[in-house]
């Protein structure tokens, strides 16, 4: 009896169990169930699951953490207006994108180079070159972010330590074949002060014969003519990197072979391979109503072929003598070089400007120019038609005067770029700039940003930047970006042939960012008048797609020299209609066709950006009317009164220009 009553004890626990299990098996199922839809709808929309999309052989997509980032929640941003999108195929790769509209550029690269080249050679490298940019941009932005805010402030320290450390030496002296072996240029580590003078011992060469029509101006029937000159030039090597030095000073004295037929001395300054104003002395003195340099004329007198020191006028003197005329006597002294003539030249930094003593006596004086400082001339080249014996330099100054790129930003939140406003705006301006020209921003931050329309948000105005070789410079880009909030950085490796990208990417900011009506592409090297600019566009009927600037027209490629153009890279005889660079605007249409173009790998690229959007501005012409507006005050070559755009304005003539501008008084300031 017991047993039984067990075994049924075991089998009612059995049972139990078993119902127990089902239970809690029909209780996973309908847990299952409801898990389902909320997995696939995470995947859908990307929650939680980390993408295995790639980009060719771009590393992932990266975004700043700025502390514009940091602050987003407390401080929203604009929020951004989404752009019209163009369809993609399933040919086409999945694309990320590249930053968050903020600091960094939306600007997608997509492969350049794998799609699209369309067996036009010439292109797709310029294309390849672009792909392999925008990689090593990629891992050099990289770096920069990964700088935290105290390496970065001790990188700054030991950049100022190693200027600060660099050797300053009171004097520096080299023999012919010293300077001979140091490519004919003597470094000044510290730059010139007040007093420095340098000291050159020469002998001019006996006259060659020169055919190229860049150096001789050959008669008409002429062949060749004798050619004897030399050039000695203080030269601004640290003021740049990646590009010419400017030639602070040019002293140009020819012998033999100027057009004019007599021996002459030219003097100027070059800024970005644009020359100013010459300062010629032709053996006639300075009109006594001209200013002078401290005290000291510009150009000293020398006896000409075609003055009264000439035979003619000696035989007069000599008569006048013989009966008995009185006349004072005057000491006319010879041109200062000869060919085979040991000369001994010493150029001096006086207060108002340089002082060139040839042989003990006075022969010309070249006014500072605005834009150039003594600490700025940190080298001094000789060559041409010239034997150097020796060069001497002294009174040099004994500390480093701090040519670290961080000397020129001025921390203060007066320069920070006013919030993006709510809706579109009427004009945007990009300005394209180098990484290390921190003096121009900061000058045009100081100078025509400063116009009311554009403190008011009316028209938005951002500077579009590439990375550059420089680790340091990333790093100060990167802060310099963060504080002013004025910058935007377009990742890749900045090159001159592919500035083209940059002005891309100005197009699709004003479009997709900013919603612009007008888009305006200039350099930091150009000063605008922003209400002259947004008038000359609304001379064109609402509703017209328009291109205006500097237009031209019938321009023929160059084919040989620095800047050649080869038949491979431009295979056409013209370039199209197309406005100078330095300042140029567009409509919007014609941007966003630029930027669909663009993304849908069928935009034809050029080294010379201004060419481009000529290029692009043709196509798009060819299915909706656009309306050309030429203006020269677009001006490209410097500064003309009463201008629109005025290019190669260094950052001081910028602060004069705006200074000139607040008197209403649209003036040049040419002087560098």
């Amino acid at each position: 009896m017991k047993k039984e009553k067990i075994d049924l004890a075991l089998s009612i626990s059995r049972q139990r169990s078993f119902h127990l299990l089902i239970a809690i098996g029909i209780l996973y199922l309908i847990l299952v169930t409801f898990e389902i839809p909320i997995v696939f709808h995470g995947a859908d929309s990307g929650i939680g699951i980390p993408s295995t999309d790639a980009v060719g052989s771009l590393p992932r997509a990266f975004r700043l953490e700025s502390a514009e980032d940091r602050q987003e929640k407390e401080a929203p941003v604009r929020p951004r207006q989404e752009p019209v999108r163009v369809p993609r195929s399933s040919s086409q790769p999945s694309r990320l994108r590249v930053g968050d509209f903020g600091l960094v550029s939306g600007l997608v690269f997509s492969g350049l180079g794998e799609n699209g080249s369309r067996g036009d050679h010439g292109f797709s490298e310029l294309q390849k070159s672009a792909r392999d940019a925008w990689v090593v941009g990629s891992r050099f932005w990289e770096e920069a972010r990964s700088v935290s805010a105290e390496k970065s402030v001790e990188l700054k320290k030991t950049d100022n330590i190693r200027n600060v450390s660099e050797s300053c030496p009171h004097s520096i002296s080299l023999s012919g074949a010293e300077f001979l072996e140091r490519g004919r240029v003597m470094v000044l580590p510290c730059g010139l002060t007040l007093g420095s003078h340098l000291t050159v011992v020469g002998k001019p060469f006996y006259p060659h014969v020169e055919r190229d029509p860049k150096i001789a101006l050959l008669k008409e029937g002429a062949k060749s003519l004798l050619v004897s000159q030399f050039m000695m030039e203080l030269q601004g090597l640290k003021t740049v990197d990646g590009e010419e030095p400017p030639r602070i000073l040019h002293f140009n004295p020819r012998l033999k072979g100027d057009w004019s037929g007599q021996p002459v001395i030219e003097q100027n300054t070059c800024y970005r391979m644009q020359w100013g104003s010459a300062l010629r002395c032709e053996g006639w003195k300075s009109r006594v109503d001209e200013e002078t340099v401290d005290g000291l004329v510009k150009c000293e007198k020398w006896i000409r072929d075609d003055d009264h020191g000439s035979e003619g006028s000696k035989t007069t003197w000599w008569l006048n003598r013989l009966i008995g005329r009185t006349k004072k006597v005057s000491i006319d002294w010879p041109y200062p070089f000869a060919e085979e003539k040991l000369f001994v030249l010493t150029l001096s930094a006086g207060l108002e400007g340089y002082h060139v003593n040839v042989d003990g006596r006075h022969i010309t004086s070249f006014p500072y120019r605005t834009g150039f400082v003594l600490e700025d001339a940190t080298g001094l080249s000789v060559n041409g038609d010239v034997d150097v014996q020796a060069i001497f330099a002294a009174s040099l100054p004994s500390s480093h005067p701090s040519l670290a790129p961080q000397r020129h930003l001025e921390m203060l939140s007066t320069w920070k770029a006013p919030h993006l406003p709510d809706g579109p705006v009427e004009l945007f301006i990009g300005i394209l700039s180098a990484g290390n020209h921190f003096a121009e921003r900061m000058a045009v931050r100081k100078s025509w940003m400063q116009h009311k329309l554009i403190k008011s948000s009316d028209v938005v105005v951002r500077f579009f930047v590439a990375l550059h070789g420089r680790k340091e410079v990333n790093v100060e880009l990167k802060r310099e970006a963060e504080f002013f909030g004025d910058v935007v950085i377009v990742p890749f490796m900045d090159s001159y042939d592919l500035v083209v990208l940059k002005t891309v990417a100005i197009c699709e900011y004003g479009v997709h960012t900013v919603a612009a009506k007008y888009i305006m592409k200039c350099d930091d090297d150009t000063f605008v008048r922003v209400d002259s600019v947004i008038m000359e566009a609304k001379n064109i009927a609402s509703g017209r797609s328009l291109y205006v600037g500097n237009m031209n027209y019938y321009h023929k490629p160059l084919r040989y020299g620095k800047w050649a153009v080869t038949y491979e890279e431009w295979p056409e005889e013209d370039y199209p209609p197309y406005a100078n660079g330095p300042g140029y605007i567009v409509s919007s249409d014609i941007a966003q066709f630029v930027v669909t173009e663009f993304e849908k790998h069928t935009l034809r690229l050029f080294k010379m950006e201004d060419v481009s959007m000529g290029m692009w501005v043709g196509q798009f012409n060819s299915s909706r009317p656009v309306e050309y507006l030429h203006n020269l005050k677009f001006c490209q070559f410097g500064c003309i009164e009463d201008y629109y755009t005025a290019h190669y304005q260094s950052p001081r003539q910028m602060i004069c220009m705006w200074n000139k501008l607040q008197m209403g008084k649209p003036e040049c300031c040419n002087m560098r």
